[in-house]
């Protein structure tokens, strides 16, 4: 057990971090050292128990990142902007996390990244709004603004650019709304065009398959899709697990902007985006890859067969 080289792994008890953390404990060729602010939480507790090395450490703290990632082979760092609801803030942990890793002295880094939209939409390009006063969609600019924070201190990384997690149809009030008639509507701003999806454990599953495959990996961007569907699509697949009809509305971005709830803006810009550049999205995020690097990939409809039942159908307001 003392030759295995160590992965230590970011959000370990998260949905990515914690797809890898498995990945790891499952397939027994790396020892895993999961990274957490709660080593005491639940999650954190069945690592350990599991085998794995359990370290506390925090994005915002860079001494104590260090410390987590000495002595380790490979580390997986990720950002999770939905905490933080600050780019500034999140470009300043994609900042401490590069520092560690290059201090430590770690061979191989998957950062889980997005692309900056604004080098497709400039600030001057008008037809999305400006968020915050210099990004488009933050949550995305403010990853892919980051990837240099590791390439301008010779990290060994790979870029892993995850896409639409269906988790959010659980946990990110996505799913499917009850309307007034009684029907299920699935409101999304996709039009006719496809939209990249992936389970999020999965995510966790192609950056374990990026490392067992090695410095080969050093230097590329790697983007993970389940499927590529369409709002039409994904409601016809959501109908059969249900077993209850629901309806694809499609509604303009700018309508979805204005619906109000924390990051709707930000998130009507990201499906616009995804909307505007369907192919060029799709051809980083290749079904084929993901599967060749992780095996066990789900497509949607085997996502939906074990988590169906945890989709929570809400009143529409």
């Amino acid at each position: 057990m003392s030759q295995q080289r160590i992965i230590a792994v970011i959000g370990a008890t998260g949905q990515q971090g914690g797809g890898l953390a498995h990945a790891i404990l499952k397939h027994g060729e790396f020892k895993l050292r999961a990274i957490t602010r709660k080593p005491d939480s639940a999650k954190a507790q069945a690592l350990r128990s599991a085998g794995a090395e359990v370290v506390v450490a925090d994005n915002n703290d860079v001494e104590s990142l260090v410390r987590a990632f000495e002595g380790a082979y490979g580390a997986f760092v990720v950002t999770n902007y939905w905490e933080l609801f600050s780019p500034e803030k999140e470009k300043q942990q994609a900042r401490n996390l590069a520092e560690a890793v290059q201090r430590a002295g770690v061979q191989h880094v998957v950062w889980s990244t997005l692309e900056d939209t604004r080098l497709d939409v400039p600030l001057t390009d008008d037809r999305m709004p400006t968020l915050m006063g210099e990004y488009k969609v933050p949550h995305f600019d403010a990853k892919g603004e980051s990837d240099q924070e590791f390439t301008s201190r010779g990290v060994p990384v790979t870029f892993l650019r995850a896409s639409f997690y269906w988790d959010n149809f659980i946990h990110f009030g996505s799913g499917p709304k009850r309307a007034e008639d009684g029907g299920l509507n699935l409101v999304l701003p996709m039009g006719d065009k496809e939209l990249a999806g992936t389970a999020a454990e999965d995510i966790g599953g192609v950056a374990y398959g990026i490392f067992k495959r090695g410095k080969s990996m050093v230097g590329k961007v790697v983007g993970v899709a389940g499927e590529h569907l369409t709002g039409e699509e994904i409601a016809a697949k959501m109908s059969k697990a249900l077993g209850e009809k629901v309806r694809y509305v499609d509604v303009a971005p700018d309508v979805f902007r204005g619906f109000g709830f924390p990051g709707a803006d930000d998130l009507g810009n990201m499906f616009q985006y995804y909307q505007e550049f369907e192919q060029k999205l799709a051809e980083v995020r290749s079904v084929e890859e993901s599967r060749e690097l992780h095996p066990e990939l789900q497509s949607f409809d085997e996502w939906l067969a074990l988590h169906a039942h945890e989709i929570p159908i809400e009143q529409s307001v």
